[in-house]
């Protein structure tokens, strides 16, 4: 998928608002990155394909009726960020690390984002944000850790949406003896190669 190819992918499913939003996201991105490692140096020519695209097709899997998103590990804000930017709906980010809250938060006020939350913390050390309707986590742990970690805002109704590239199916194979619920895989439309875990109705065994 090429830049282009990436934008028009993006202007075709969502509002002119919206993508707006993504673009004032991406300047932001590219300005911060360079005084924090946010993205990596060698993917910003292919940012929209192998970042936004990456990020906007997750909501592809979500369930049409979400109310409530929760991103681990959120980062740079991929795809928290871009999540909110599309859709205006409530999104939790979740990030320990505090250079990147506060550009996380810089979003937020920027973009006009007042439905997108930034808590700083561990995943498994988040209370009192509700029950998520979905959670994703780009780059962030293992299947089995990201559940376990996920356990303070998530239940059997919550669905996970987890870009595992190549990994996918060895990572739900590894996590099955720890926990049950329906794990789909899922082929990225950025490369099909890599694979994004789709799971619902999980719980430990």
């Amino acid at each position: 998928m090429t830049e282009e190819e990436a934008k028009g992918w993006l202007s075709e499913r969502f509002d002119a608002a919206g993508v707006a939003r993504v673009e004032r996201y991406v300047a932001l991105l590219l300005q911060e990155a360079e005084r924090q490692n946010l993205i990596s140096a060698a993917t910003i020519p292919s940012l929209w394909a192998r970042h936004i695209v990456d990020s906007a097709q997750l909501l592809n899997h979500a369930p049409d009726d979400w109310r409530h998103w929760v991103d681990i590990g959120a980062g740079a804000g991929l795809p928290g960020v871009v999540v909110a930017a599309l859709t205006g709906r409530q999104v939790t980010l979740i990030e320990p690390r505090r250079l990147r809250v506060a550009f996380l938060e810089r979003c937020a006020d920027s973009l006009g984002l007042d439905r997108m939350d930034v808590v700083h913390a561990k995943a498994e050390r988040v209370e009192g944000i509700g029950i998520a309707d979905v959670v994703s986590a780009r780059a962030v742990a293992k299947l089995d850790a990201l559940l376990a970690a996920s356990q303070g805002f998530a239940g059997k109704a919550t669905t996970f949406v987890l870009p595992k590239g190549e990994s996918a199916h060895s990572e739900v194979a590894a996590a099955r003896p720890t926990w049950h619920g329906r794990f789909h895989v899922k082929h990225s439309i950025v490369d099909p190669v890599s694979g994004i875990v789709v799971a619902s109705g999980v719980a430990a065994r």
